[in-house]
């Protein structure tokens, strides 16, 4: 294929990969697994970029390509799920459980890895809301194609004879499997409750409130930012505990450690997150859990923490910090 008066054909495959990863994060519910996944896509494209006929329909030939690689990295896995999804709530003062293998967990992913922030307004909120971990979790649900319908046709706004090309079947399948993964969706109730209404200095103001109550370890001030029905989860482990007086007993009790802890701010799934390092004998601070925030009606819904050092290198953060950082919650540091 001839390259003159054109973009390298591997510039060219840069510009679609924030949208491939979101993609594929939404397909496979781990962030590490998408950019694999992507980087996956990457190389096949490159190495058969001689196929490709037309430049103008890249996109679609990189989609195809993506959809393939996710479908085999799916295989027989298991669906992935919160632990909000494996059962009810604990008590604080019950047992954590066995720690759970990491395939099963739906885990975060860098807003920087998978959003343009020079969207279009509408388009960036929308994209953000299907980041959100419960909704992420609910596409693990579907079947394979009908999950890769749902995210082509509802969230890319593709065509359904767009994604009909790129599935190879009818119009007429696309069709009628949008509206299974559809009914399995609604059935799963999803709380929707200030979903399209995101107020960003809102999210930042309770971030920053809460890193300030958490490093002070001040629990009347922390617990104040909650919801009533707020969730707060800790994979890999299953226990997960509901509401202000549970989450204050957990934090007073086995979460204890994390008294004295800093905090990095950051982004994942759409909205506020964070790197909880916790002070070590040494005098430093060793990174402990990435957390998801989440926010509704100007409270705080959710809190997921979730126990994987290999997240920080991920969000851009170090596992380590000194005795000098603190988190800084005034302005959301986005990774590079």
């Amino acid at each position: 294929m001839p390259r003159t008066a054109e973009a390298p054909i591997e510039q060219e495959l840069e510009t679609y990969r924030k949208a491939l990863t979101g993609y594929c994060y939404r397909m496979i519910g781990s962030g590490a697994e998408a950019e694999d996944a992507v980087q996956e896509t990457m190389v096949r494209a490159w190495k058969s970029a001689d196929k490709l006929q037309e430049r103008g329909a890249l996109k679609a030939w990189l989609f195809r390509i993506a959809n393939n690689v996710c479908l085999d990295m799916l295989g027989s896995a298991q669906r992935r799920a919160t632990p909000m999804d494996m059962g009810p709530s604990s008590s604080a003062d019950g047992p954590l459980g066995e720690m759970i293998v990491d395939s099963a967990w739906v885990r975060p992913i860098a807003d920087v890895k998978v959003l343009e922030p020079t969207a279009d307004p509408a388009e960036l909120a929308a994209s953000k809301e299907s980041l959100r971990l419960a909704f992420v979790a609910a596409l693990q649900n579907l079947p394979p194609k009908q999950r890769a319908v749902l995210i082509l046709r509802e969230v890319l706004r593709w065509q359904a004879s767009e994604v009909a090309d790129l599935l190879d079947t009818s119009v007429a399948s696309v069709n009628s499997a949008l509206q299974r993964a559809r009914a399995t969706i609604e059935q799963l109730d999803l709380d929707e409750s200030g979903a399209a209404e995101v107020d960003e200095a809102e999210q930042k103001e309770l971030l920053s409130k809460y890193v300030k109550a958490f490093e002070a370890y001040d629990m009347t001030a922390l617990t104040a930012l909650l919801k009533d029905d707020a969730a707060f989860s800790m994979p890999p482990f299953p226990l997960w505990v509901v509401g202000p007086e549970q989450i204050e007993a957990f934090m007073r009790g086995k979460g204890a450690k994390c008294e004295g802890s800093k905090v990095l701010v950051t982004s994942a799934n759409g909205g506020p997150a964070f790197g909880i390092y916790n002070p070590t004998p040494e005098g430093d601070y060793a990174g402990w859990a990435v957390v998801v925030m989440e926010t509704s009606a100007g409270r705080i819904s959710g809190l997921h923490h979730f126990i994987y050092p290999e997240l920080f290198a991920e969000f851009g953060l170090p596992l380590r910090l000194d005795g000098e950082h603190v988190g800084e919650a005034d302005e959301l540091q986005q990774p590079a």
